[in-house]
């Protein structure tokens, strides 16, 4: 039996050094299994002449061995390393890479600026299901921007600033006056007059990466008790960043360490990269800004071990690959009772399409929560509808908004009208009021889908439904394989609910090897 692949990926950057530790499937699924980080800030120890001093090498590599000696104890199989903007600027960059390989055994892959923009929207756009935007990677050293259309990269530069090297070259305390802000504005906007083509493409939204936007996202969350504290796929308006704008550098250093949700590491960096950031944006004429989970890090895995595979399927959407890589991680259900279930579900909300236009987004949301409806055993079976409503929303279903992650998790796991509307009301900060009835209605769905395949088995070999012209019957025609008696026991039960929710009655057709039958309820 194939066993599993852990493979170790290091990135050395100009303001941290990161190792994250993947487990890949033979199915290609996949998961982050450990995440080490040390605080290096490589930018700031870059002499006048541009070298990086021995000693500061000296502590980079004992870094590297520790790295290495943490993914001996994962027992890592594949590993990959890239440096990007404090040693790629280095004047003696190959003397590091050279003395990194010699003194740890690891190959390091010295990035251009290109290659740090290509992988990065490389890992972003696996993790973001969005068509056109401008993606901003703010690093310790370097800052990379992209205009992409329909998912293809435009263009591409790097700029040789960052929220590390920025915050050297301006302030040696954490602290900014007005006038060193407007230093730093001018900087960024004199960069941009040299590529024209960013401030060509006007109203597109700015998709950020890095810490700085991290940062920014999680602060924002906090002020507003935001009720899911996930940051992949947060969007904040241009009036949040400005207001972060105005507040931010008023404060003096000390104080912003105080900030709820700002990490004690970069309170001192963050108004340099908020700065770049909030001018590339007002340069741009950007929309509105989206936080991206996935970066360099992703990029230089899917470009390795994912895009690479001849077994990768180029077919499936960023949803579908999301959801088919979760339940390969949680084996819960027999796979062919999940896609029966989810077969089933389709069909009876094609048929109450009649009755409720539902768009083409809602039926992939209820075909999401119908193959994942019991991926919470994989916590524990009791109650595993509690526990997948726990695993969907922060196992990062890439390609879902936020308000949609919910509503897959709230169909899964439905149950009954009280407990969504519960669930609603904690989180209507994202979900709508009309939400309860939307979610009511699919949850009832699913759990006819359910009960349809009750015994696992698939005994009802197909379900076929249909609305009568008045749009008050709903007819089931099973097609059996064997006796269905617990199927057609379990849908019965339902017949109150669905009257309830769709205000249908539910009439039953019976037909296959157990012998023909017509029942009514």
């Amino acid at each position: 039996m194939p066993i599993n692949r852990r493979i170790g990926i290091i990135d050395i950057g100009s303001n941290s050094i990161r190792l994250v530790i993947y487990e890949l499937f033979p199915t290609l699924a996949y998961r982050v299994i450990g995440e080490f980080k040390q605080s290096a800030r490589l930018s700031q120890k870059i002499g006048d002449d541009n070298v990086l001093p021995t000693d500061d090498i000296d502590e980079l590599i004992q870094i590297l061995k520790q790295f290495h000696q943490i993914c001996t104890a994962y027992e890592v199989t594949d590993m990959r390393a890239a440096a990007t903007a404090a040693i790629r600027n280095a004047s003696n960059s190959r003397q590091i890479i050279d003395l990194l390989r010699l003194q740890t055994g690891i190959h390091v892959e010295l990035l251009s600026g290109e290659d740090e923009a290509r992988v990065g929207f490389l890992g972003m756009m696996h993790a973001l299901d969005i068509s056109d935007g401008m993606l901003v990677d703010i690093g310790g050293g370097s800052t990379e921007v992209s205009v992409f259309r329909n998912r293809e990269r435009l263009h591409s530069v790097s700029f040789p600033f960052g929220a590390v090297n920025t915050t050297r070259k301006f302030s040696n305390d954490g602290n900014f006056t007005d006038e060193q802000l407007r230093c730093i504005r001018q900087m960024v906007l004199q960069a941009v007059e040299g590529e024209p083509w960013i401030q060509q493409h006007p109203g597109l939204p700015l998709v950020g990466l890095g810490g700085t936007i991290r940062s920014l996202s999680k602060i924002t969350q906090k002020k507003r008790k935001y009720s899911l504290p996930v940051t992949h796929n947060y969007s904040m308006s241009a009036e949040d960043m400005d207001e972060w704008m105005k507040l931010l550098p008023s404060l003096p250093a000390d104080k912003r360490k105080k900030v709820d949700g700002l990490s004690k590491d970069r309170y001192d960096i963050i108004v340099p990269g908020l700065t770049i950031l909030h001018t590339l944006f007002e340069a741009a004429s950007a929309s509105h800004y989206v936080i991206s989970g996935a970066g360099l890090r992703d990029g230089l895995f899917q470009e390795s071990y994912l895009s690479a595979s001849p077994d990768y399927d180029t077919s499936l959407s960023l949803v579908e690959r999301s959801v088919y890589n979760l339940l390969g991680l949680h084996s819960t259900a027999p796979a062919a009772h999940l896609h029966k279930v989810a077969e089933h579900a389709l069909s009876l909300f094609d048929a109450l399409r009649e009755i409720q236009a539902f768009d083409e987004r809602t039926r992939q949301l209820l075909h999401c929560a119908a193959l994942l409806y019991r991926i919470g055993v994989a916590i524990n079976y009791y109650q595993y509808a509690k526990h997948s409503f726990t695993l969907i929303t922060q196992a990062r279903l890439d390609g879902l908004s936020h308000r949609e992650t919910l509503l897959v998790a709230s169909i899964a796991s439905f149950k009954t009208k009280s407990r969504v509307q519960q669930t609603v009301l904690q989180h209507k900060d994202i979900l709508l009021e009309s939400d309860v009835d939307l979610i009511v209605r699919l949850g009832t769905l699913l759990q006819l889908a359910i009960a349809s395949d009750h015994s696992e088995t698939q005994a009802v070999a197909s379900l076929d439904a249909l609305v009568d012209s008045a749009g008050k019957e709903l007819q089931l025609s099973l097609q059996t394989k064997s006796d269905p008696s617990v199927e057609i026991r379990e849908i019965a039960a339902l017949s109150k609910d669905l009257k309830k929710s769709w205000n249908v009655k539910l009439t039953l057709h019976v037909n296959g090897d157990a012998g023909a039958s017509s029942s009514r309820t």
